[in-house]
């Protein structure tokens, strides 16, 4: 063999162990690795379809909520207390944490008047108004 023999079998061999495999045997392997278009946009659609569907229950389930605190009446804006699921399932659990808001926070208490306000129709009689009758009985 000659020097220069030697030489190429010499780079054809360190050649052979760190040459990169072929552009088209890469391109080959990705397409071997992937799925069709038409199935991959089938479960993006699907997976859309179930994302949309999740938010729209966690909607639900947030209205929900509202109107079970708005039914206790024991607070003036039911969305004062936080959402839980736990409070859907179980209404001991609502009235609890209602409880304990109120406990913490006693402003968020509804407010209804109770007894004679001095609105609206009294018991007295519907004919005619008297108002010297008014006067003397606003000043007793």
């Amino acid at each position: 063999m000659t020097e220069e023999q030697t030489t190429e079998t010499t780079e054809e061999q360190d050649l052979g162990h760190s040459v990169p495999p072929e552009p088209e045997q890469e391109q080959e392997q990705a397409e071997e690795d992937t799925f069709p278009r038409e199935y991959v946009q089938k479960l993006r659609d699907e997976n859309a379809k179930f994302r949309q569907r999740a938010q729209r229950s966690d909607e639900l389930a947030h209205r929900l909520h509202t109107a079970l605190v708005a039914a206790d009446g024991r607070l003036a804006d039911p969305t004062d207390l936080e959402f839980t699921e736990e409070h859907l399932e179980d209404a001991e659990s609502l009235s609890e944490a209602i409880g304990e808001l109120l406990r913490s926070k006693p402003h968020l208490a509804a407010r209804r008047p109770r007894g004679d306000v001095g609105q609206g129709a009294s018991g007295g009689s519907g004919g005619n108004v008297d108002l010297a009758g008014l006067l003397r009985a606003g000043a007793s």
